[in-house]
């Protein structure tokens, strides 16, 4: 007897009916709700401590890390002045020299569509424009591809490892019919933003799967995919999504990302596993973003306290780099010999520089003595 059991999700009799475990689902969303919720509070004390053209600028920040890293997560390095200046010039925001391409501006005009005009509706005719942004030198190109169309009626395979002994890891639908289910998840997107029964972050991680699942371009699924997903996490919040960078997270988590979106596209319409790595990514992006928040907020508060403290600007580029944190922050404090390099001075000026700093209040001298004293701003090793 014939073993009938699907090979893929969209061979499931119960596709595209997604169903989940609410109990593994729900706390998810929740923390995520809840650390959203301080991440907007925390940004709202920023830009009322910062002037206005901060927002704007953080903004560009975000949409160009979220641009730079969906693209990273297939392997493509763009140039990032160039996409930099392509999103500076429509957000009306001051940037460095970069040259525009049409594909920086291609990906500027997609990322603003999905993120900032949430409220437009996703047709088949959006999804082609954001397939003809993502590749708008395509038809001058030695390939295959066809922008601003569904793909032709070869197998859609994606395959690794070598040409004589190939690993399958998905099988997209086939081509007949598929105008019919992607107008099935059109409908859906549309109708689902409106269900108070479902949680607008699951959603967000359900379009995702749903539309890379249908793999309905020859390239691009992933990215747009990923899109539509910040489209989705736009619609449910209205203003947090220029605050974070989800394909950021996933970047970080990349063979994750893909084995758990095949081991999903393998089974059944559960999609349990896939929503909860999705919430659980996402919430790792809003608690990054805040912890950088915080930072800047404890940057502001500390110069509010020492503007008038005056400081040398060796002094004041020493302690913009302990306040930033981060790798470069000398997370543990910094020493005479690490002030002397970071500062360009002579041994003995470092130490005098210090010794000022400590009596202004602006560091405190931490346990050690000795080649090995270190020194960090006041509280701020207690906090990290």
């Amino acid at each position: 007897m014939a073993d009938h059991t699907p090979t893929w999700i969209w061979q499931h009799p119960g596709w595209p009916n997604f169903t989940w475990h609410a109990a593994e689902i729900q706390p998810r969303a929740r923390a995520c709700w809840r650390d959203l919720g301080i991440l907007l509070g925390r940004a709202g004390a920023l830009a009322a401590a910062d002037d206005r053209n901060a927002e704007a600028r953080a903004a560009l920040d975000t949409l160009l890390q979220n641009i730079v890293t969906s693209s990273a997560i297939e392997g493509e390095r763009l140039n990032v002045a160039s996409v930099r200046s392509s999103l500076a010039r429509r957000l009306g925001v001051e940037a460095p020299d970069g040259a525009p391409s049409p594909r920086s501006e291609g990906l500027a005009e997609l990322m603003l569509d999905a993120t900032l005009k949430p409220d437009t509706p996703l047709d088949a005719e959006m999804l082609f424009q954001w397939h003809r942004w993502l590749f708008p030198e395509a038809d001058v190109a030695l390939a295959t591809l066809r922008p601003g169309q569904w793909r032709g009626v070869e197998p859609m395979q994606v395959v690794s490892g070598r040409l004589d002994r190939p690993r399958v890891h998905f099988e997209a639908l086939p081509r007949e019919g598929l105008e019919h289910e992607v107008e099935q998840f059109l409908v859906w997107f549309e109708a689902s933003r409106h269900d108070p029964a479902l949680d607008p972050l699951v959603r967000a991680g359900l379009a995702h799967f749903w539309f890379v699942t249908l793999h309905p371009f020859e390239d691009g699924n992933g990215r747009i995919a990923r899109a539509i997903a910040d489209r989705a996490l736009a619609q449910a919040d209205q203003q947090g999504i220029r605050l974070y960078a989800m394909s950021a997270a996933i970047l970080e988590r990349r063979a994750d990302y893909y084995r758990c979106l095949e081991a999903s596209q393998r089974g059944t319409p559960d999609l349990t596993a896939w929503l909860a790595w999705f919430l659980e990514t996402l919430d790792a992006t809003l608690l990054d973003v805040l912890a950088q928040v915080e930072r800047t907020l404890a940057k502001a508060r500390f110069w509010q306290r020492f503007r008038s403290a005056g400081l040398l600007p060796e002094q004041v580029k020493v302690l913009n780099r302990l306040l930033d944190g981060g790798e470069r922050g000398f997370e543990h404090g910094i020493s005479a010999s690490q002030y002397q390099k970071v500062a360009k001075v002579s041994k003995a000026t470092a130490t005098r520089h210090l010794a000022g700093l400590v009596e202004k209040g602006c560091l405190v001298k931490l346990p050690g003595g000795g080649r090995s004293t270190r020194y960090h701003v006041p509280d701020m090793h207690r906090r990290e």
